[in-house]
């Protein structure tokens, strides 16, 4: 699914007015669709029918009163909070204004005291606002949050920036953002992710062959056929068929990384994992086939394996950098880099990967990797367009950069991945896809989509405030279960 900037949406919209299309006729549009999330979200979470909107001067209003005036006419208590008077509103938010008051629609100016049930729809400001929120605005965002009552936000959150996800005050958090036509830049960047709660999609009735023509920034990761996420099964194969994987890494100081790594690997369904260490003792699982690195033997096993990651808790030495150099240089594998060898990237950034590869970078290692540039869409673009390699920017949400395609982002996962090793279970996984025979950029999608299902599977049984690592491991299966 495209991801588009404000602009874009908007160059689309006065393309199909050039052809007839009517903004009273999308709002109404709109409103309808807005309308029936709302009471979707009402009747799931067993809540009073009771719906407040809060009305700024510009169009969002507008579908904030259209979404109320449908509202009424399926019996729920609907009350809109106006910010601002009606001589000061667009002809459209005034239109809808009327239209809401002539359905029986109770109509209040803020400040007021809000319900104490039902949930509210915030229509203060749309995608084109920018700057800061201020004045009754902000007054208005910080009563909404008092109220304690779910809030659904009206296409973005009002005080986010749509294109840059950037809110320079205060901002609606909101459970639900329910945006119209395609998802703006900015819910996933900078601050965005953090306020527009779940996603969900309204056609407004903007004809496809506009949004089809829409220049996509980034698109939303959003498969059609779940099962093709997963590599086929064989009766009749064996364990090299299935994957044999290889692991360089793990030290003294951290071999966990590395065992997380490669229990990841085998629950993701590589059918044998070999870990070459640095540790002069490893207490790894039974199933791990595991010795000290050596290049020469990586190279050897090379000849058999199908895959290799390199780099979790492998450490900064001296001998650490050199076997990275070796295999680098010298394995023909397809492979995962994380941590250590991203530093090592990093420092050395004349050293070639003869191999295909998978970087896993959070931002930090991804500022380091672009010598101290900002990781913006561009600039990591331009990163994988020179080195001709896979990216997969980690952070909430995660983005995924390759050769010749637009950056894909992938909006799933759970607050409480954001713990040591989890980025080391996601090496797991993706190494394990490369060694069942996927491609580079389909490891990487398919490897961070079901890393965030199972992560998010892990903070059903755990919360997000208990759950480690390893559980993300322990609901591997769970995310695997959702595809077949």
């Amino acid at each position: 699914m495209k991801v588009i900037t404000v602009d874009e949406m908007r160059r689309i919209e006065e393309l199909s007015y050039k052809e007839g299309a009517r903004p009273l006729d999308y709002m109404l549009q709109a409103g309808k669709g807005v309308a029936t999330v709302a009471e979707h979200f009402i009747l799931l979470h067993g809540l009073e029918k009771r719906v407040t909107l809060l009305v700024g001067k510009g169009n969002n209003g507008g579908d904030a009163c259209a979404a109320g005036s449908i509202l009424l006419e399926r019996g729920y208590d609907v009350t809109a909070i106006t910010l601002y008077s009606m001589e000061e509103s667009t002809p459209l938010c005034q239109e809808m204004l009327h239209h809401f008051q002539n359905k029986g629609g109770k109509i209040i100016s803020f400040p007021t005291i809000f319900p104490r049930d039902g949930i509210i729809l915030d229509g203060i400001v749309g995608t084109g606002f920018h700057g800061k929120a201020e004045g009754v605005m902000l007054e208005a965002i910080r009563a909404a949050h008092a109220a304690q009552l779910p809030i659904l936000a009206i296409d973005i959150p009002s005080g986010v920036n749509g294109n840059t996800g950037r809110v320079e005050s205060e901002a609606i958090v909101a459970q639900q953002t329910v945006y119209l036509g395609l998802p703006k830049l900015g819910f996933f960047l900078d601050k965005g992710w953090d306020h527009v709660g779940e996603l969900k999609g309204v056609d407004f009735g903007i004809p496809h062959k506009f949004l089809d023509d829409a220049k996509a920034e980034v698109e939303l990761f959003h498969p059609d056929d779940r099962a093709s996420l997963l590599p086929p099964i064989q009766r009749t194969r064996h364990k090299y068929e299935r994957g044999y994987l290889l692991g360089v890494a793990g030290s003294d100081s951290m071999p966990g990384a590395a065992l997380l790594s490669s229990l990841a690997s085998l629950r993701a369904g590589a059918g044998m994992v070999r870990l070459f260490h640095l540790c002069n003792e490893i207490q790894a699982p039974y199933e791990v086939i595991h010795e000290y690195a050596d290049g020469e033997r990586i190279l050897v096993e090379s000849a058999r394996a199908r895959a290799l990651f390199i780099g979790p808790g492998l450490g900064r030495t001296k001998e650490a950098g050199r076997l990275m150099k070796f295999v680098f240089k010298h394995s023909p594998l397809p492979c995962v880099v994380d941590a250590d060898a991203l530093y090592f990237l990093a420092q050395h950034p004349s050293v070639k990967i003869r191999s295909a590869a998978i970087l896993t970078p959070h931002r930090g290692e991804m500022q380091q990797l672009l010598k101290g540039n900002s990781p913006t869409l561009a600039n990591c673009q331009a990163f994988v367009e020179k080195r001709q390699m896979t990216v997969v920017l980690k952070g909430a949400p995660t983005m995924i950069f390759h050769p010749g395609k637009t950056p894909l982002i992938i909006a799933r996962g759970d607050p409480g991945m954001a713990t040591a090793g989890a980025g080391d279970v996601l090496t797991g996984m993706i190494g394990a896809l490369l060694a069942q025979g996927f491609t580079p950029y389909k490891a990487a999608a398919s490897g961070v989509f079901l890393h965030a299902l199972a992560g998010e599977s892990a903070a059903l049984s755990h919360t997000s405030h208990s759950m480690i690592a390893s559980d993300i491991i322990a609901h591997f299966s769970d995310a695997f279960a959702l595809l077949v």
